[in-house]
């Protein structure tokens, strides 16, 4: 249960909090310093169109007025400060977009990585609504400075209450400016999906639609503590490119190692999502998956009876940036924010990349549901002894060991015929460790050809973005194997990580793993491959076999980096009294 769940009172209202709880002891410590150059003070510009604001940036399309460091002040007094982005040439009847993110609102900024120049103008913040495209179909941007960030006062929060209720007074806000026509949406990729999902469950009235793209959800469980192993590499290094004033910022990454298990403080980072009710437009990162493990449950948490799904075959922000994407939601706000009979509500609810690597992507198959209503989920056995896996149970026991520390064992099965997975995908493992008392699991499902090489999608993405990761992969700290029966499902395994569970000498256990969920088409006589290893086999960049896995923001390396405490020998069982299997999702008629 959330804090907001906790605090809610029989009127159905959340109590409106601007701090943690005392007894969470959270830590902070001081943000980052503002960059040199960073834009402060109120002012009003005017730019006119044809504006070029970055080197062979796409030009403004039409004039803009920007103001910058309009004050908010929050419920609890803090005031932070936002951007103001309109088109010159309209002052009323504007519905707004808000970026929701701690990395800085000042402008112009560089593309991200992949995205080409001329496809961006620069006017935007890094991962929001870019100027070029949405104030030339007349929207006002909102771009805050969140609490903490820039020269807004407080303290930067990590999502969570705080954060979550910092947005709906934004939201109220912009809706009361004089150029607004009351209706806000939330937009961006990353971050500023994420923010979406708990400031959405505070109903702010005047919040229309949102547009989360690649955004994780239940940021333990998907994230953070991944499979229960604290993984704080990727939030140390974000915390060191958050700019603020005197500002401290929450360090989310120790509090993973501190706050392991599953408690209140985490719990208050993930929303009830069957409070989202406003229409929603969600995409997934279908070939990366940096964010592709919490994205598909949200969507099918969320309690919105108007929501669109779509998983792309693209790196999330060439795609966040392509005009065809930007249009196709720009059809989604007008329903929403402009009353416009556009249509949107015949676009399919679900449209999915099936990847085809060594062949041609599926992209945008119609579906009209998540997951799909027809998928038949078949187990795929582990054989220790061939090291194999089948639709038929192996008729005797074996196992295969490996050194916990850095060994891995791997299965594959090919095809006989063309088949079309699409959804989740999990494990069952009966696994014991020797000389140890626990085991953390790193599995990765990847698509082979005939004669077993890895077949990786195609990712027409920049260099400083060496992303290739082609597998599904998952994780878990076999102390914690322990299912949420709430929470789990047929087709996936959702653990509690409340209490560890140790494994005594000679103990053999069942543990249950999801994957990151995909889309693969595989034709007669390709292959899937199954690896079980000790250390972080997830592809980021390098050999999906090496020992490091850096990931890339904004050209800068971050290291990806699950606080495995392997040692001794895993063991996986298999066969009578053991069936060790993967599940795959399978559709019969796909198309």
């Amino acid at each position: 249960m959330s804090i907001d769940q906790e605090a809610r009172g029989t009127s159905g209202e959340t109590e409106r909090r601007s701090a943690y709880p005392a007894e969470w002891n959270v830590e902070f410590k001081p943000s980052t310093p503002l960059p040199e150059g960073y834009r402060i003070g109120r002012e009003t510009t005017r730019l006119t169109a044809g504006s070029v604001l970055i080197e062979g940036g796409k030009p403004l399309p039409c004039d803009v007025v920007w103001e910058q460091d309009v004050p908010i002040t929050l419920r609890d007094g803090v005031v932070i400060y936002t951007d103001v982005l309109r088109p010159a040439d309209q002052d009323k009847d504007l519905p707004a977009i808000v970026s929701w993110t701690s990395y800085g609102k000042s402008l112009p900024t560089p593309p991200p990585s992949g995205v080409l120049p001329e496809n961006f103008s620069g006017l935007g913040k890094f991962e929001g609504a870019d100027g070029a495209f949405w104030l030339d179909k007349g929207y006002a941007l909102v771009n805050p400075d969140v609490r903490g960030a820039g020269k807004s006062g407080g303290d930067i929060h990590y999502w969570g209450c705080v954060d979550s209720h910092d947005g709906y007074d934004v939201i109220e806000w912009a809706a009361e400016q004089p150029w607004s026509n009351g209706k806000v949406a939330l937009y961006g990729a990353s971050w500023l999906a994420m923010s979406q999902w708990g400031i959405a469950a505070t109903r702010p009235p005047h919040l229309a639609a949102i547009a989360p793209w690649n955004g994780v959800y239940d940021i333990y469980r998907t994230h953070m503590v991944w499979g229960g192993i604290p993984d704080p590499g990727f939030f140390d290094f974000i915390n060191g490119i958050l700019p603020g004033d005197s500002s401290s910022t929450e360090q989310i990454g120790a509090m993973s190692v501190r706050e392991p298990l599953m408690n209140e403080y985490w719990e208050d980072k993930t929303p009830d999502l069957s409070d989202v009710t406003v229409p929603a437009y969600v995409v997934v990162d279908g070939v990366t998956g940096l964010h592709s493990m919490g994205g598909p449950e949200a969507f099918r948490r969320l309690g919105s009876g108007q929501k669109w799904l779509r998983i792309n075959n693209t790196q999330e922000w060439t795609d966040q940036y392509s005009d065809v994407y930007q249009n196709d939601v720009s059809q989604f706000f007008d329903h929403y924010l402009k009353n416009i009979d556009n249509g949107w509500e015949q676009t399919p609810r679900v449209r999915a990349c099936i990847i085809n690597a060594g062949g041609e992507d599926f992209v945008d198959v119609p579906y009209a549901q998540w997951p799909v209503d027809e998928t038949r989920y078949q187990e795929l056995y582990l054989d220790a002894r061939s090291e194999s896996l089948s639709a038929s149970a192996p008729a005797e026991v074996s196992s295969v060991s490996y050194p916990g520390v850095d060994g891995s064992t791997a299965f594959t099965v090919k095809f006989d015929q063309d088949t079309t997975l699409f959804g989740y995908m999990s494990v069952r493992l009966w696994v014991e460790a020797q000389g140890a008392d626990d085991l953390d699991l790193f599995v990765l499902v990847e698509k082979l050809d005939a004669d077993g090489n890895l077949l990786a999608p195609h990712l027409d993405i920049a260099d400083s973005y060496p992303i290739s990761p082609p597998g599904a992969p998952g994780r878990l700290r076999v102390s914690l194997r322990e299912l949420d029966r709430e929470l789990s499902t047929e087709f996936l395994p959702v653990h509690a990580f409340r209490n560890n569970k140790k494994l005594s000498p000679g103990e053999i256990v069942p543990v249950d793993i999801g994957l990151t969920p995909r889309g693969y088409y595989v034709e007669a006589g390709q292959q899937l491959r199954l690896t079980v290893a000790g250390w972080n086999i997830r592809g980021t960049g390098v050999d999906v076999h090496g020992p490091e896995n850096p990931l890339v923001l904004g050209g800068r390396v971050a290291a990806e980096t699950p606080r495995a405490e392997n040692s001794g020998t895993h063991v996986i069982h298999t066969g009578p009294g053991y069936l060790s299997y993967l599940r795959v999702p399978v559709l019969d008629n796909p198309h």
